[in-house]
């Protein structure tokens, strides 16, 4: 006797989700955002797997526009389809709309305070180390092929050492590596 299948997990609740990205988009300065995301959905409230999340943030970063709107409406739409999609949108942009509109307001008083440059750079460079985090932490989940490897050794040398333009180079190794990671049945029928 086969057990029973086990019941899906309950959808997401929009305020839940909507209340989960406000709170990223609220406290995530300097492009650490996707890495944030990553620890809320995936490693604290597990609504979905890495391998998912991993599509999520390649698409994300394949697609025009800003990588982390693309990986909140990816996450969005994974999680609670179209609404669920503008809802996480919305709830990333809200909080930082509010602080973008103060912060212009009162902008020329920030930049008279001593350390205020100092503090901007210390925010940059803790969104670099959650960058390197989440770029280590993805890379260690990439299946471990020699394509794949290559594939982002490529990637890396073409950016970010030799400075080559993103798009062309995407262009380029995005087929190779499709082709290279597709798979392949080896037992295919014979037909006599």
């Amino acid at each position: 006797m086969t057990p029973p299948p086990a019941a899906a997990p309950p959808p997401v609740p929009l305020f839940s989700l909507y209340r989960v990205f406000f709170m990223l988009g609220l406290l995530s300065f300097g492009g650490g955002v996707s890495a944030w995301m990553h620890r809320e959905v995936v490693q604290v409230r597990g609504w979905m797997t890495d391998a998912e999340f991993i599509s999520g943030f390649a698409l994300a970063q394949i697609l025009p526009g800003v990588n982390s709107a693309n990986l909140a409406v990816y996450l969005g739409q994974h999680l609670r389809g179209p609404l669920g999609a503008a809802t996480a949108l919305i709830g990333m942009l809200t909080g930082p709309f509010a602080v973008v509109i103060l912060a212009a307001v009162i902008y020329h008083r920030l930049v008279g305070l001593p350390g205020f440059a100092a503090a901007t750079a210390g925010v940059a460079a803790v969104a670099v180390g959650m960058l390197l985090r989440l770029g280590l932490t993805l890379a260690r989940r990439v299946p471990r092929r020699l394509a794949a490897y290559t594939a982002m050794l490529a990637t890396f040398l073409a950016v970010g050492v030799l400075n080559w333009p993103l798009v062309p180079v995407v262009a380029v190794i995005a087929p190779i590596s499709i082709l290279a990671a597709w798979p392949r049945n080896p037992t295919r029928p014979t037909h006599a």
